[in-house]
């Protein structure tokens, strides 16, 4: 079971800033803190970081057409924080229901209660594709979704 992990806009200042609403664990504290639990639940862990919007679709694209090449190991889920582009990046929206449709299920994570926040971001172009949505707990939102990725892979889980 392989699993993608994706940090979109601003995520690699994760530890510098603004820790009041993200705490003050880096981008590479947090994969640690995932990896770590992949590994003990048999996961592959791939994971990836930009502050390109193209760059985030292409690597959702890559990750679908991983399901026709049997030289690639299949992505099974997507877990995304998408930061602000969770909030009106249609192009984001499009590739992941793409994924979502053919491939497999995605988790929408946020690390800050993002309906506690200014309410522009109460609105998410991407949760009406997810299977599951993790706000306001911090960094765990990453295991928990990779958790929650592994039982519904696993058919452990009530799929809802």
């Amino acid at each position: 079971m392989k699993v993608l992990l994706l940090h979109c806009v601003n995520h690699s200042m994760f530890g510098k800033r603004d820790p009041k609403q993200y705490g003050t664990i880096t981008l590479e504290g947090v994969n640690a803190k995932t990896k770590k639990v992949a590994d003990e639940l048999g996961v592959e862990l791939e994971t990836f970081v930009t502050n390109f919007e193209g760059e985030i679709v292409e690597k959702i694209h890559d990750a679908y057409n991983t399901m026709a090449d049997p030289d690639r190991t299949k992505i099974d889920a997507i877990l995304i924080n998408a930061g602000a582009w969770t909030h009106y990046s249609w192009a984001l929206h499009d590739a992941l229901h793409m994924f979502a449709d053919d491939c497999g299920p995605v988790y929408e994570l946020h690390m800050s209660n993002t309906h506690k926040r200014e309410e522009w971001r109460h609105f998410s172009v991407i949760s009406p594709l997810a299977q599951g949505i993790l706000i306001g707990m911090g960094s765990d939102v990453y295991t928990l979704g990779l958790r929650a990725a592994h039982s519904f892979l696993s058919g452990e889980s009530d799929k809802v």
